[in-house]
């Protein structure tokens, strides 16, 4: 399919170059009836001989396109989408019984929760699930790389992939309250930054803007780890000092305290999950409870607020909804494929010798 892809696209860029509407020429009289190859006879005999290293573009010069050849365009860019979507949904597939064993961390026979969550995540055979996901995306690139798909159909590909990991992983913290845990945020933090390697590694030439998909999970999971930091804690009072302003530049607390009742709906809104809607955050907070320090979620004065504003925003039946909803539609156009593909130059390809031999292909031999 990756191979049919590539072809079938770069054909799509061809015709796209070559191909001009007739509405957008001016009027003058139709040319001599030529065949194809004439045409091509003509556009090399048209350009210096020194000036034979061209680019496809120069030779195959443009053409007015009628019906037929402009409904064959149309059937070749809905075979594009239609392979493009093959493979986008044959890796959501492939995803989609990992991602269901990645939303909660695995516990021990005993029953506590796995806790190990450093760089030696990915041969732990309790979390294997992670490192499937991980090889089934570099499975998927060199399948990609090595037939030279575009690079802007790779990115599309793994842009809308990780949309689809976003979208499960987030929908299942909101549907299970087990897993809006302290530690189980630990867990999915530690998956999400294998996910943020595989980005890196890609590059954005491939990766395009995946990391980005995923901001609703990482902002979800940075709520449920968020430890409140102070460096002047004395009897439980907090200085008055943002508490995330504290987290985000890193300072050295005397005392870790891990209790969200001390953060404010501002802080939450404008630090800590700006892309969440109150619905979700209500939600959230509402399920979230602490397995490690039996500690509360945020105080009854947050969640009052939240409520007065859904109240507010009763009357819009798309806030209704906190669970968000997987994109499958096509996010490219032929000219987004045109604009990314680069023309070659072909003047040290040796014409094969069954073309040399026909008399049609004489202009190659000059």
């Amino acid at each position: 399919m990756a191979y049919w892809l590539s072809n079938t696209s770069t054909l799509l860029f061809l015709l796209q170059r070559s191909l001009k509407s007739a509405s957008t020429t001016p009027h003058r009289k139709p040319p001599p009836a030529t065949s194809l190859f004439g045409r091509m006879t003509q556009g090399f005999r048209s350009s210096p001989s020194s000036n034979l290293a061209v680019v496809a573009l120069d030779v195959v010069r443009q053409v007015e396109a009628k019906y037929p050849a402009f409904l064959f365009k149309q059937q070749l860019t809905a075979y594009v989408e239609k392979i493009y979507g093959i493979i986008r949904d044959n890796l959501k597939k492939e995803l989609a019984s990992l991602i269901s064993s990645c939303i909660q961390a695995p516990r021990t026979s005993k029953g506590s929760v796995l806790r190990s969550f450093g760089r030696s995540f990915g041969n732990n055979s309790a979390t294997s699930h992670w490192q499937s996901i991980i090889e089934s995306l570099n499975a998927l690139l060199s399948t990609l790389k090595e037939n030279f798909m575009p690079p802007i159909l790779i990115q599309e590909i793994f842009t809308q992939n990780f949309s689809y990991i976003n979208v499960q992983l987030f929908n299942s913290l909101l549907l299970r309250r087990e897993c809006c845990t302290f530690s189980n945020g630990e867990y999915v933090k530690a998956g999400l930054a294998e996910l943020e390697l595989w980005c890196c590694q890609s590059k954005e030439e491939y990766a395009g803007s995946s990391w980005d998909e995923l901001k609703h999970i990482r902002q979800a999971v940075g709520f449920l780890i968020l430890k409140v930091s102070s460096p002047n804690f004395r009897e439980g009072i907090v200085e008055r000092k943002s508490v995330i302003d504290i987290r985000v530049k890193g300072e050295c607390p005397d005392l870790v305290i891990h209790q969200k009742s001390r953060i404010s709906y501002d802080e939450i809104i404008n630090d800590l999950c700006p892309i969440l809607s109150v619905q979700q955050l209500y939600r959230i907070c509402t399920l979230y409870w602490d397995d490690n320090y039996n500690t509360r979620s945020v105080s009854p004065h947050v969640i009052s607020s939240m409520r007065v504003l859904m109240t507010e925003d009763s009357n819009n039946p798309v806030s209704d909804s906190f669970l968000l909803d997987d994109d499958s539609s096509i996010p490219f156009s032929v000219d987004d494929i045109s604009n990314c593909l680069q023309e070659k130059d072909f003047s040290d390809v040796k014409p094969a010798a069954e073309l040399l031999e026909n008399l049609a292909f004489q202009f190659l031999h000059e």
